[in-house]
């Protein structure tokens, strides 16, 4: 696996029509990948919105674009997302100016700035809870949103701006054309998302000037960046923050919205499951008050939100733009296109995952492990310096929603809704999970093990 001549052979593979490739079946067909690999193995060739784009799959791909970011690789946005996102975002940045800049983003992400958002994620998940409650039966997965949205503006931005209606619009159009044709034609979504993101940056810097007045207020990220200093003893812009605290509230409501919808359908679909952590919680017991000593004593529970991250990731892969041509298990990875790890097809490798089609939590106790017999064999969270940076904010806030849900409430399917997943724009079951929802009643015998 190193830099070599363009002797070497192109991996095998079809490039489709003209300009379009594949992309509408890659868009499209959920076992594009799969119907490829059997056919081409796991390095193969395609066309992807417009660029020759080479698919790796598994564990050792993984490891190697990973490992060799900002040597052969960089991260690959679509022209959209990139526009929108912004030059001053984490996840655009590539080389040093990242590597800075996720070091003094990272301050608040620490254990003890994690600590200090418990309190408002327990509140809020109440709050939406027992609103759930009282409506009986819902579609899960739009209300989710409107639950993740919400903490991340309460503990991110440190407002309750969800109860601006205007804002939560506005992030929604935003959203909407961060996968799309960058037209910017008046009516198109990319058009209507460049609107939209002017602003949400206003109101974004409003706060941020509002708070600069009163600096001590609140626990949340924007007040731990404000504080933040990099290696030179420099700030960051109010510029840059803008540009970072939108990614972040779009990172941060996204894929947690995909990776709870999730864990509510499987544990629906899974009876045993949802019994055994039920009695995890018992064990602890659900009368208790949530703290972080209580949530590191859900190890069944971690096992649990592993799998399902696992099963459905809510990502399915990244791309990555190669700038250096090399070499990877004897093919020729051309400098100037693009290259795709897949973390759906990872999470499904045979042989690291024993029966992975099956949904078992058990594959992560400390006797299976299954994960850790190959490096990069588990990358929801992605891998190497762009790593997810709000990895175990998003561990946590799923974690609390998770006991909460399972102490006090009762949920079961609505019957002939559809339940497959669509990957676009990320996870979920194409009908949004319908449910009937209500107060658990404990069983007699459940109430004096709560008191033991």
């Amino acid at each position: 696996m190193k830099n070599t001549n363009h002797q070497l052979p192109l991996p095998p593979g079809n490039f489709g029509l003209p300009f379009l490739g594949e992309t509408i079946a890659f868009l499209r067909d959920p076992d594009f990948v799969t119907k490829r690999q059997k056919k081409y193995g796991n390095v193969f060739k395609t066309n992807l919105f417009g660029l020759p784009t080479i698919m790796m799959l598994g564990a050792d791909a993984n490891r190697f674009i990973f490992s060799q970011e900002n040597q052969n690789f960089v991260i690959k946005w679509i022209d959209s997302a990139l526009v929108l996102l912004g030059s001053a975002s984490l996840v655009t940045q590539t080389g040093t100016t990242h590597q800075k800049r996720r070091k003094l983003l990272s301050q608040a992400f620490q254990p003890r700035a994690l600590a200090s958002y418990l309190p408002s994620m327990v509140e809020i998940s109440n709050l939406y809870l027992q609103r759930w409650e009282k409506m009986g039966q819902l579609t899960w997965y739009p209300e989710i949103r409107n639950y993740t949205f919400d903490v991340a503006c309460k503990l991110l931005v440190g407002t309750d701006v969800n109860n601006d209606t205007h804002f939560a619009e506005l992030f929604e159009e935003w959203c909407n054309g961060l996968l799309t044709l960058p037209i910017r034609l008046p009516g198109t979504k990319f058009s209507k998302a460049l609107k939209a993101r002017e602003k949400l940056l206003a109101k974004i810097e409003d706060i941020i000037r509002q708070r600069q007045q009163q600096p001590s207020s609140g626990q949340d990220v924007l007040g731990l960046l404000l504080n933040a200093k990099d290696e030179d003893g420099s700030n960051l812009s109010i510029e840059e923050l803008k540009d970072q605290l939108l990614t972040l509230l779009f990172a941060g409501h996204e894929t947690l919205t995909s990776a709870l919808t999730s864990f509510c359908l499987l544990l629906a679909q899974n009876p045993e499951i949802l019994a055994a952590a039920r009695e995890e919680q018992e064990q602890i017991g659900c009368e208790g008050e949530l703290t972080s000593e209580t949530l590191q004593k859900m190890t069944y529970l971690d096992q649990v939100l592993k799998e399902v991250l696992r099963f459905i990731p809510p990502v399915g892969g990244g791309f990555r733009s190669v700038i250096q041509t090399c070499e990877f298990n004897g093919y020729s990875i051309p400098q100037g296109w693009s290259v795709m790890y897949q973390v759906v097809t990872t999470h499904q490798d045979q042989s690291i995952y024993k029966n992975p089609e099956t949904f078992d939590p058990q594959r992560f106790s400390v006797d299976r492990a299954e994960d850790k017999s190959k490096p990069f064999s588990y990358v929801t969270f992605g891998g190497g310096v762009r790593e997810c940076l709000g990895k175990e904010f998003a561990k946590l806030e799923m974690k609390i929603f998770a006991a909460l849900l399972l102490r006090g409430y009762e949920w079961e399917l609505v019957p002939g809704q559809n339940l497959d997943i669509t990957m676009i724009p990320l996870a979920h079951p194409c009908d949004g999970l319908k449910v009937y929802f209500r107060p658990r009643v404990q069983l007699p015998n459940e109430l004096e093990t709560s008191r033991i």
